[in-house]
């Protein structure tokens, strides 16, 4: 007896053909819902981040403020501590000096 070969026959090819078509198919289908995925957390990140940008730029205004403010107390002061050391100076000018 001859030695027989196998040879596919057309059916068995497209049969294998659409076995790894299908297959290509779900890998990309995985790839597309991981890559998705991928997406909506970098989105989450990207709003999280946004918002504590927004947090610090009001905290940020509110310290400009309060620093403002204090500055203008602080010159408010240091008049008020200069005027008092010019009074004070006048009224030791004008005691008689001891010998």
């Amino acid at each position: 007896m001859a030695p027989s070969i196998a040879i596919p026959s057309a059916a068995a090819q497209q049969t294998r053909g659409e076995a790894a078509l299908r297959r290509r198919n779900e890998e990309l289908e995985r790839e597309l819902r991981e890559s998705l995925e991928r997406e909506e957390r970098t989105r989450a990140e990207l709003t999280r981040a946004m918002e504590r940008l927004m947090l610090t730029e009001e905290a940020e205004e509110r310290l400009c403020s309060q620093l403002g403010e204090l500055e203008a107390e602080a010159v408010g002061q240091a008049r008020e501590y200069r005027a008092r050391i010019m009074e004070l100076m006048e009224q030791l000018s004008g005691m008689p000096q001891q010998a």
